[in-house]
């Protein structure tokens, strides 16, 4: 397994259009999309563009309000009430490789590969095999 680029960090919220104003206002955050909502993972979503160095992109700011609360998000809010750090999100160039090799090595992964926020395969890996972190692993979108 080769560490690939940090996407994102997920952050959960229990009201996205506040976290929304607080990028923009307090942060001075200029580039953040348009939420929308995911079914398949019962969230409301959107993403706080960072700036990167030289033109680049910079890491991804990924705004997370359940829908639901039987959703994994909003059983993780149940016991954290006001938010914050949910997960950390690296990219691989093969979602299949990785999660083969993830499993080899006895990592828990949690289900399978499926459609994420950013139109990729992602999957999630145990935060008591990853440093007490919940950790999503990306397929680079294509173009990157």
């Amino acid at each position: 397994m080769k560490l690939g680029r940090m996407n994102h960090i997920g952050v959960a919220t229990p009201d996205l259009d506040a976290s929304i104003a607080f990028y923009r206002d307090v942060m001075g955050a200029t580039d953040i999309t348009e939420p929308f909502v995911l079914d398949s993972q019962k969230v409301r979503v959107c993403f706080v563009n960072t700036p990167g160095e030289g033109g680049s992109a910079g890491t991804q700011i990924e705004l997370l309000q359940p829908t639901e609360a039987d959703s994994a998000v909003g059983k993780w809010m149940e016991k954290n009430p006001l938010g914050g750090q949910h997960h950390i999100c690296f990219e691989v160039p093969d979602i299949h490789a990785a999660k083969a090799e993830f499993e080899t090595i006895g990592k828990r992964v949690l289900g399978e590969p499926r459609i994420g926020a950013h139109g990729t395969l992602i999957f999630f890996v145990h935060p008591k095999d990853m440093g007490g972190m919940l950790t999503e692993i990306m397929e680079t979108p294509k173009g990157h």
